[in-house]
């Protein structure tokens, strides 16, 4: 037998095992177990309240967290052991490490067994029953024509260029320049009328000090048909305490993953009720096929964005509940299009999807949003699996109640379509929106805007779908649509229009073009002038002696304004309008 292996070095450390198996266990080794799993439970706390992860073996993001945890342990117990200074300690580390490794062992094998229960390989009949998909609609009968008085022409960069335009009037209650616009944007109907919303967002980190014991003073509501964004501040002693961009204990998924640790969420998203006050939809989302597989919604957590407050619906409630009428969407467009993709893929099989393909048609790589019957629905185009430069017809998608309906259309894709447009524009390298579909007459249309660099809309265009080289470019949609019809008639296509009717209601709808207003002018001695940088630009505020009104403009605009002072007399040229910040034409000595 051979000697017990002891250390005689003074340092501490016993001997354990024998032959083979011996190994040395560090002084105080106890001690050091004890810190090392107190240590553990530490990390692990601080871990769970920064991953946030559902407590639910349906989640991958729970493996991910448990494994951080026995992580950390072994991390703890290699360094309170010395190991990292004597390495004859790494075989005590080992062994104490044993338990820890099979579970990290059992937590693989788990992972590893969902994913092939969940997989498609196995599945792909039940993938392909994730959400029923009516085929058998029309576009001509079922898609009203075009109503270009209520037709959306913004995408969300094109909003947050017109949001950001709001930011001057945060100078009202005192808070210029502490704000930015958030980069997550909402559309909804509101009061029947298609909205991109977003909140606020802190300038910085010292800007969220200063102000996040109140919280943030409002939300922005961009009208997608007039263009109009408009700055929304809730009533005095309110704020929007609760929110994405806040941090530690306010930061929404926070708040809420400690009142439901099992439950799975998608991205929040943020509505407004009809009289204006803001709430997150957190999706609770369920895998309904395997352990992983068959991503799906089975209810939605309600979060009162001012109080906290929180309640939770399931999807029947959702959709039958004359209460959560105002919410529009508790389906994500990447969720119904990924279930889409299953049933367009699987519904005659996997070995289909690889082999012969009969049948099968996915969606395209863009999704847009249409209002329809007072609900959003997402809408994308629909590809053959053997054509990806054309579409087969298009889907739309409810986001309230995942009903799907599929309209059987050949022709261009939308990525043609835009490509197209932005040719005939090419000297001026405006980029399109996404667009969508349009029935014109009974002609299948995408219309699109097309953007400048700063992103706000100059031009529009309508392209055939079934010849996307019939394109047509207007300043205004009236016009668009008039080449439109006349494009089409050389193509010895006839559509009956009435472009009078078009040039009526988009005018009615305070569409972006609008006739040019005659400049008011208002000389006097300045008495104030306050600066704000903006989304990079810096804005000059300034008022005039014996009046109330700060006139504001960029410096990029006007850059004399950079040398004015207070007592210097000035004339200022602007459009009449209301309000203590009024938008300046030119500010000039």
């Amino acid at each position: 037998m051979e000697p017990i292996k002891v250390d005689f070095t003074g340092n501490g450390g016993n001997g354990k095992g024998t032959g083979k198996n011996a190994y040395l266990v560090p002084k105080k080794a106890g001690l050091k177990m004890l810190i090392s799993i107190i240590g553990t439970v530490i990390g692990g706390a601080i871990a769970y309240y920064f991953m946030l992860p559902p407590l639910n073996f349906k989640s991958t993001d729970t493996y991910m967290f448990l494994g951080t945890v026995l992580a950390i342990f072994v991390a703890l117990l290699f360094v309170t052991s010395s190991a990292h200074i004597r390495p004859e300690y790494t075989p005590y580390v080992k062994k104490k490490s044993l338990v820890p490794v099979i579970l990290a062992g059992i937590l693989v094998v788990v992972v590893g067994v969902g994913y092939l229960t969940s997989a498609v390989f196995f599945r792909a009949k039940t993938y392909s029953n994730i959400i029923d998909v009516d085929d058998s609609k029309s576009f001509a009968s079922d898609i009203a024509e075009a109503d270009f008085s209520n037709v959306p022409v913004l995408d969300d960069a094109s909003a947050k260029a017109l949001a950001n335009r709001t930011l001057g009037d945060l100078a009202a209650i005192g808070k210029v320049s502490q704000f930015e616009i958030s980069n997550a944007f909402t559309q909804i109907n509101y009061k029947n009328n298609p909205v991109k919303l977003t909140t606020l967002a802190y300038g910085d980190v010292f800007k969220w000090l200063k102000n996040t014991k109140s919280g943030l003073p409002g939300y922005v509501v961009v009208n997608m048909v007039s263009q109009k964004a408009e700055l929304v501040t809730l009533p005095e002693g309110e704020y929007i305490r609760y929110a994405t961009t806040e941090h530690f204990g306010k930061y929404l998924m926070r708040h809420v993953r400690f009142s439901y640790p099992t439950y799975i969420f998608d991205t929040p998203r943020f509505e407004i009720d009809e009289s204006g006050r803001p709430f997150w939809l957190c999706t609770v989302l369920d895998k309904t096929i395997g352990l992983f597989g068959g991503t799906d919604v089975k209810g939605v957590v309600i979060v009162d964005a001012i109080t906290g407050e929180m309640k939770e619906y399931t999807v029947d409630e959702v959709k039958t509940s004359t209460e959560l009428q105002w919410i529009d969407g508790i389906y994500s467009d990447a969720l119904l299009v990924e279930q889409f993709n299953y049933y367009g893929q699987y519904k005659n099989g996997f070995i289909n999807s690889i082999l012969g393909q009969e049948g099968v048609k996915v969606a395209t790589e863009g999704t847009n949003y249409i209002a329809k019957d007072d609900d959003v629905y997402a809408y994308t185009g629909v590809t053959s699996a053997g054509n990806d430069q054309a579409i087969v017809g298009f889907v739309l998608m409810n986001m309230r109640t995942k009903e799907a309906n599929f309209y059987e259309v050949s022709g261009a894709k939308e990525t043609s379509a835009m490509v197209s447009a932005q040719g005939e524009v090419q000297n001026y390298k405006y980029q399109a929106t996404f667009p969508i579909l349009l029935n014109i007459s009974g002609e299948p249309t995408y219309f699109m805007s097309l953007k400048d660099s700063d992103s706000l809309v100059r031009r529009y265009a309508m392209v055939n779908v079934q010849n996307y080289q019939v394109v047509a470019i207007g300043e205004k949609i009236a016009e668009c649509t008039k080449q439109y019809v006349d494009t089409l008639k050389q193509n010895n296509i006839k559509i009956d229009v009435d472009i009078d009717e078009i040039e009526n209601a988009t005018n009615n709808n305070g569409e972006a073009d609008e006739p040019e207003t005659e400049l008011l002018t208002k000389s006097g001695v300045i008495d104030d002038i306050r600066t704000a940088v903006i989304n990079g630009n810096s804005v000059y505020y300034i008022s005039l002696a014996e009046d109330n009104t700060y006139f504001a403009i960029k410096a990029s605009d006007e850059e004399g304004v950079v040398i004015l002072n207070v007592g210097d007399t000035v004339t200022v040229s602007y459009e009449k309008a209301e309000g203590g910040i009024v938008d300046a034409d030119s500010i000039s000595k």
